[in-house]
């Protein structure tokens, strides 16, 4: 078993520090309403420049240019960001887990397992405890109330 104290964190530093760093201010900055504005901004402009250059070829490369270079960079950000988020999630997961006495650790790593696993252990799960304990408080009545995806 692996054991990492408390407090004694790796030095941040380093190209993927940077990296993790910038990936993280870019994605929360292209989230916020500002830049959205921007973005409608840039193509309301470059739409009314279209008469001006005759809605050429090259006023069209122009847009379609930006926005591939656009989406290109920002699929690598985002990646970054994702990745990040979901191993930090995991790793909290993981310890709720291990203090937890009545959990299976079993499950600890099923983001590792591919779709049909992860779906057989969800059945195993929902098979041994088919009302969450939430439901079990309020009776069969939250039980029939409650279907789907829990937006309902």
């Amino acid at each position: 078993m692996h054991h990492v104290a408390v407090g004694n964190k790796l030095p941040q530093r380093g190209l993927s520090h940077t990296f993790s760093r910038f990936a993280s201010r870019i994605a929360e900055w292209m989230g916020a309403p500002a830049a959205f504005l921007v973005a409608l901004s840039l193509i309301v402009v470059w739409l009314l420049t279209g008469p001006l250059f005759g809605f050429s070829t090259e006023w069209q490369l122009i847009v379609n240019s930006g926005t591939t270079v656009a989406t290109f960079l920002m699929v690598f950000l985002i990646q970054n960001t994702q990745n990040r988020d979901a191993r930090a999630i995991h790793l909290k997961l993981d310890e709720l887990l291990r203090a937890s006495p009545k959990a299976r650790n079993e499950f600890m790593e099923a983001e590792e397992e591919d779709l049909d696993e992860i779906e057989r252990e969800k059945a195993i799960v929902d098979r041994d405890d088919p009302a969450p304990p939430r439901e079990r408080a309020h009776g069969d009545r939250a039980r029939d109330r409650h279907r789907g995806n829990g937006k309902s």
